[in-house]
């Protein structure tokens, strides 16, 4: 049966006329289930018992089983179990500015990349729209707070879901839905083409992140196999139009792996690449896992690495470790549980 949440709130109006009812109950019952978070439909007091009963027939208003969580200083990292068993993984970090959520789109992940615990356990399959967004409504249901930004990075390549991804985006984004404004999330890729392109047209103003992590085309197709369909030069073709287009500031996320992509000469290769853009790099220390080999290079090598990127004028971040005492890697919480 299908998920009452994977409606969008044109497609609950398109339902409730094609039922000859009237179409401003899909108003009424957004509000109850993302403002008021009620699932229960015998609790959705202001639609009519013959409505409620023909929704109940129609739908599924099941949420997700929340099978494990493990905490850290300012972290949070949930295991879901989905309905035919497969697991997925969102974290919750609190930050200064509110709490954002690393939430799952695919079910594993095909894009292969070497240093991630995802990429090796494989994609299954797709999450539905509903799924993306029960993470978001659960974790905030057992935090018992806002969640006001939301990054789609965790499991899976969401450029490989797309049409599922954007309807995701604009549910939360609904000012009748999660209310999370579109400057608030961001999607991260490793660089699929055509659906950046694609997304230079998406009407909603959502960050994008470019997982990069090296400079160069042998070292990243190495790292990356992705590199090998769509390489660097086309891609950084493609985002300084994604950049002219949108007018919207891009994000470059460089994971910093020891002895591998984080020398002076990778540095000074990434300053080069990207000179110019209207873009900044998110250096991002290494979760290691037990299963890759990759390890978190040194903090002096991070900072040189930072230095050598702020002298050549690029904009540049170290992002906040979180989760040291997790299992804070992409897929590591999934890997662990599902092995046993």
């Amino acid at each position: 049966m299908r998920s009452i949440y994977d409606l969008d709130i044109e497609e609950l109006e398109e339902y409730f006329l094609s039922i000859n009812d009237k179409k401003f109950h899909a108003n009424q019952l957004f509000s109850w289930l993302y403002d008021k978070k009620i699932n229960n439909i015998d609790e959705m007091s202001n639609i009519k018992k013959e409505t409620r009963d023909r929704l109940k027939k129609d739908f599924s208003f099941n949420k997700l089983e929340i099978v494990k969580i493990e905490k850290d200083i300012d972290v949070s990292k949930y295991l879901f179990k989905l309905n035919d068993c497969e697991h997925i993984e969102a974290v919750i970090m609190n930050h200064d500015y509110g709490n954002s959520i690393c939430i799952s789109s695919q079910v594993g992940c095909n894009m292969g990349c070497k240093f991630c615990e995802s990429g090796r356990r494989k994609k299954v399959r797709n999450l539905t729209t509903s799924e993306m967004v029960l993470q978001v409504i659960c974790a905030e249901e057992e935090l018992k707070e806002k969640i006001t930004h939301v990054v789609i990075m965790g499991i899976g390549e969401p450029f490989d879901n797309y049409d599922n991804v954007m309807k995701f985006i604009k549910i939360i984004n609904n000012p009748k839905g999660l209310k999370i404004g579109s400057r608030h999330i961001t999607i991260s890729t490793c660089g699929i083409i055509p659906k950046i392109e694609e997304f230079i047209s998406f009407p909603y103003q959502v960050n994008l992140a470019i997982s990069l992590h090296a400079p160069n085309d042998k070292l990243r197709s190495t790292l990356m196999p992705i590199n090998k369909v769509y390489p660097l030069n086309d891609l950084i073709k493609t985002l300084k139009k994604y950049i002219e287009k949108t007018n919207r500031r891009l994000t470059f996320e460089y994971i910093l792996l020891d002895g591998i992509n984080d020398t002076k000469e990778h540095a000074l290769e990434l300053s080069k690449l990207i000179k110019g853009m209207n873009a900044y790099v998110n250096l991002i220390p290494y979760n290691s896992t037990d299963n890759l080999g990759f390890n978190r290079s040194k903090t002096i090598q991070i900072m040189r690495f930072y230095d050598i990127l702020k002298k050549n004028r690029i904009n540049v971040t170290i992002r906040r470790e979180f989760g040291t005492k997790i299992s804070a890697a992409c897929g590591q919480l999934r890997s662990k549980e599902e092995s046993q």
